[in-house]
């Protein structure tokens, strides 16, 4: 029997150690840059990237293959002279097949809607109104729902090109927190709806709204047995995301301000039932997150600040307070229309001791979400400062938690006639807006810079011991981005 020329017995067989890698553009992946689910993580060095270069100029073409997709890229000085760990990932994987990118389009970017019609929210209840205010309010209503719009188109094709990712989604211990977030982003489309559209189009819009905020109501049930269902099982006071599990309740917490608006345009039965049923679901939202305060509170006492990148989310805990107030006095104010004769006495006063009770509570709750308020914007200060925190999608609960506290100010104000808090209130919106163009600019950078829709840097990247599911053979020629 023959040897082969480097020694070896030719039974046996050379395992080539480049074999099991995957390659992207003509370069074999290191460990610490493999796609998710596979090989894990580990702290790249120099020398594995030497050894990895190494072994690809080495490795035979195989038959079969074209020229273009069996070449290997050899490195050039520019990349040999910065080794760190970012320059190797933007050197090795600096492009990916757009259908790859789309793979890391995740429930979190409806939090862009969600704060996107906060706003439009937010403008049509300013209480001091100057012409051209309702216009802005109906742009951003419109730009919400493209936006919407391309949220459902972009997901579909997530599940549709990377089917394995739709049961991963729910799974994932951190972007399964986010799913709501599609329901809530409807929900506040629909308020938008009732405060800019049935003004307009008439009672019929007001008509179909009430069937779509039926079965939104059913939605919501279907999420809060969903929430208490993880509620039970879940260590929740352990978790470094305690904060953000509060989004599992938003679906609830926007019942009542809707049910405040839309209870304003329709019959007196319609109106009472409304009124009645997004009492019963805000309570039951806003009761549940304060099981959730419980946690956060605890968290906080007992540990440190949460990482810079989740610290965002901390505004989350302004939300429920802020929702309930401005949903609580609305429908307070609808309630003598609403009610029917002589229920509970005479109705002019039943309705004036609803108000009085309504008014009075919420002031203590609208006081809860100032200190969450003032909490969350000192805990961020030592975040303040260049490349100290790195975008992602939990940057929109600067602008949608807040959009719910500035509407509960103005109600505040509006019960107490009190001109100074609806001040305040408009203060707070111009701000509010700014923040909200930057954040969506920074969002776009970060889509550019790679910082989001990119492996490993999105909320379904591995953690907690979840690993993604295996990627699937992608067979198409996408041009890469």
């Amino acid at each position: 029997m023959k040897d082969s020329p480097a020694g070896t017995p030719a039974s046996e067989k050379v395992q080539n150690p480049l074999d099991d890698l995957p390659v992207r553009s003509g370069i074999p992946l290191p460990n610490h840059m493999v796609p998710p689910g596979q090989d894990g993580y580990r702290t790249p060095t120099v020398e594995d990237y030497e050894r990895h270069v190494r072994e690809a100029q080495l490795r035979p073409r195989r038959p079969g293959l074209s020229n273009r997709s069996s070449r290997l890229r050899v490195p050039t000085a520019g990349m040999l002279s910065n080794l760190s760990s970012v320059s190797l990932g933007q050197n090795i994987l600096e492009r990916l097949e757009w259908r790859e990118r789309i793979r890391h389009y995740t429930w979190t970017f409806f939090t862009m809607t969600m704060a996107t019609g906060g706003i439009a929210n937010v403008l049509y209840s300013v209480p001091f109104r100057f012409r051209g205010l309702e216009t802005i309010g109906v742009l951003f209503f419109l730009f919400n729902v493209l936006l919407f719009v391309l949220n459902v188109v972009m997901i579909s094709l997530r599940f549709r090109y990377h089917p394995e990712t739709f049961k991963a989604s729910f799974l994932h211990p951190t972007e399964r927190l986010f799913v709501p977030s599609a329901v809530v982003s409807l929900g506040t489309i629909l308020i938008n709806i009732s405060q800019y559209g049935i003004p307009k189009a008439g009672p019929w819009l007001a008509s179909a709204v009430l069937v779509v905020y039926k079965s939104l109501h059913d939605q919501s049930n279907d999420t809060h047995l969903d929430f208490s269902r993880r509620f039970a099982y879940e260590q929740a006071f352990k978790s470094p995301v305690a904060d953000i599990r509060l989004v599992k309740a938003y679906p609830l917490l926007i019942i009542g301000p809707h049910a405040a608006i839309l209870s304003s345009t329709l019959s007196q039965k319609q109106a009472f039932d409304i009124i009645v049923a997004g009492f019963a679901i805000q309570g039951t939202g806003f009761l549940l997150s304060m099981m959730i305060y419980a946690a956060f509170i605890y968290r906080l006492m007992t540990q440190k600040l949460p990482q810079e990148r989740l610290r965002p989310g901390m505004f989350v805990s302004v939300g429920p307070s802020g929702f309930t107030v401005a949903g609580v006095i609305g429908m307070a104010q609808n309630i003598e229309r609403a009610l029917p004769k002589d229920l509970m006495g005479e109705n002019k006063l039943v309705s004036t001791i609803l108000r009085v009770v309504a008014t009075w509570m919420s002031l203590w709750i609208w006081g809860l979400a100032l200190w969450f308020f003032i909490v969350s914007v000192g805990a961020h200060w030592s975040c303040v400062g260049k490349d100290k925190m790195t975008f992602s999608m939990t940057w929109y609960s600067f602008v949608f938690p807040n959009t719910a506290l500035i509407t509960a100010t103005f109600a505040v104000g509006r019960a107490f006639e009190s001109r100074v808090i609806q001040i305040i209130g408009c203060v707070m919106t111009p701000l509010l807006i700014l923040v909200w163009f930057f954040v969506f600019g920074m969002m776009v950078r970060a889509v550019i810079l790679k910082q989001i829709l990119w492996p490993q840097k999105g909320e379904d990247k591995d953690e907690a011991g979840f690993k993604g599911p295996k990627q699937q053979t992608n067979r198409s020629n996408s041009s890469p981005v």
